[in-house]
């Protein structure tokens, strides 16, 4: 028979049931994440209302991510294709993500050859890679993504994700080297560059 336990004294698990509990409570996390973004999704997908189209102080038309004016795409959930709050929104969920759980669990040191950039959000290309990276995380830890979707994601997401994406030569190759000498610059898109006559 079990002794009454008082409430203020701690919950003791031993340590072989922890990296259970780990990852349920993770994927109660994720879960929980997913449906609220679903719920963000569907809400930012109504039409409308008359108070809605009126623009209050501080907005303006709606801006594509790179400043172009124009309105967002409601049939993709790739970021690059939102615009004004439902951009916002969305980056805001990916920082989450990419805070909480990519960077802990897959960060690794920053080097020479693997730079990283702790404004990460700044980089157009940066965004639109992790998001991406994020959609398929969300796509193969489901459910309903079978035993072998984590390790699909692993291999043909996430190891040519983080390749481009800390590559010398990629996004942040003008930023942070080394943890001790913090940096952060954006590189000029060839668009920007004029040939000289």
């Amino acid at each position: 028979m079990l002794e009454p336990r008082d409430e203020n004294e701690p919950v003791r698990i031993p340590d072989h049931n922890l990296d259970d509990l780990v990852s349920t409570v993770s994927g109660l996390v994720a879960e929980t994440r997913k449906q609220g973004e679903t719920l963000a999704r569907l809400t930012d997908e109504q039409p409308p209302g008359p108070a809605d189209e009126a623009e209050g102080p501080g907005r303006g038309p709606a801006t594509t991510p790179s400043g172009a004016d124009g309105p967002a795409e409601a049939s993709s959930v790739f970021i690059l294709a939102m615009a004004g709050q439902a951009y916002a929104e969305e980056l805001a969920a990916l920082k989450v993500w990419v805070e909480d759980l990519l960077l802990p669990v897959y960060g690794r040191e920053i080097t020479s050859t693997r730079p990283w950039c702790p404004q990460w959000t700044e980089h157009p290309e940066a965004v639109a890679r992790l998001h991406a990276l994020w959609l398929a995380w969300q796509q193969f830890t489901g459910t309903d993504a079978g035993l072998a979707g984590p390790s699909l994601w692993h291999r043909d997401h996430l190891d040519p994700g983080l390749m481009q994406l800390r590559a010398p030569d990629g996004p942040f190759s003008a930023c942070t080297t080394s943890p001790s000498r913090p940096n952060h610059r954006l590189l000029a898109a060839p668009a920007a560059y004029e040939v000289a006559a």
